[in-house]
């Protein structure tokens, strides 16, 4: 079985559905789907516990009822959670699903993220095939850095480049502006860039370069929520794997392409 794991952040996100995103000043009426688990370090453990990899999910949770039943459903989904007890609340977030599957996130209080001083069992991700990081402080990064394969999101942010540690591969949207202009300051010490392109697939460069195609979604696209994060999930589960580029991008496509037929993933 192939040994993964994720470090990162986890939200308890509130799914309501609207017909479309109100105006400033409009009244929309709204259903309120459900409530769940959410945030990209979630979104990439149960991707990749679907994968059938073990994994280990190191975060930070408030010590409040969204946090304890965070861990729960982790759990339930076959996810071991080893998690930093707060005293701050555990972050919620707001969501309003419209009819095109789109989404409109209003995130209320901190991201809490893991540190690499949190009494937690760091060394297991020494034995680890593989990392995905969304969040964390320097400390933490250098813990997942122990692991064979490291690939992370730029939203990481300053974390990444404290030390300059060596990173196998960066995910990120190449239709988000902000993602886009935060990865030139990680070029020097990444060995792949990787862009997603939504519908048209995606485009990689480094140590090698190419493109691979987008995988049809098998169902009726619901929402697009999470489908980066599924994506480098799945890629870095190619890679800890030992697949090519491109066979590892294959299978985080078909991650990203499932995630479209869920209706407020994971």
């Amino acid at each position: 079985m192939t040994c993964v794991a994720v470090v990162g952040h986890v939200e308890w996100v509130d799914f309501v559905r609207v017909a479309h995103f109100p105006a400033r000043g409009e009244v929309e009426h709204a259903e309120r789907a459900f409530a769940h688990a959410g945030g990209g370090g979630v979104v990439a453990a149960v991707t990749l516990a679907e994968l059938g990899a073990q994994v280990d999910f190191f975060c930070a949770l408030g010590r409040d009822d969204n946090g304890e039943a965070a861990a729960a459903e982790l759990t339930r989904r076959g996810v071991t959670v080893h998690a930093a007890w707060r005293h701050d609340a555990t972050r919620y977030v707001f969501t309003l699903l419209d009819g095109g599957g789109e989404r409109t996130i209003v995130t209320v209080g901190e991201r809490l993220a893991p540190a690499g001083d949190d009494e937690l069992p760091w060394e297991l991700l020494e034995r680890t095939d593989g990392v995905y990081l969304t969040a964390g402080d320097a400390a933490a990064v250098r813990r997942a850095r122990s692991a064979r394969i490291l690939v992370t999101t730029p939203r990481v942010g300053e974390s990444l480049a404290d030390g300059g540690l060596p990173i196998d591969a960066l995910v990120f949207s190449a239709s988000d502006g902000d993602e886009v202009r935060w990865v030139q300051t990680f070029t020097s010490q990444t060995r792949l860039m990787v862009a997603t392109e939504g519908g048209d697939g995606g485009r990689w460069w480094g140590e090698s370069e190419g493109r691979w195609p987008a995988a049809p979604p098998l169902g009726e696209v619901q929402d697009s929520y999470g489908c980066g994060d599924s994506f480098a999930a799945g890629f870095m589960f190619g890679l800890a794997q030992g697949m090519p580029v491109e066979d590892a991008a294959a299978v985080g496509a078909q991650c990203g392409a499932r995630m479209l037929t869920r209706l407020g993933a994971p």
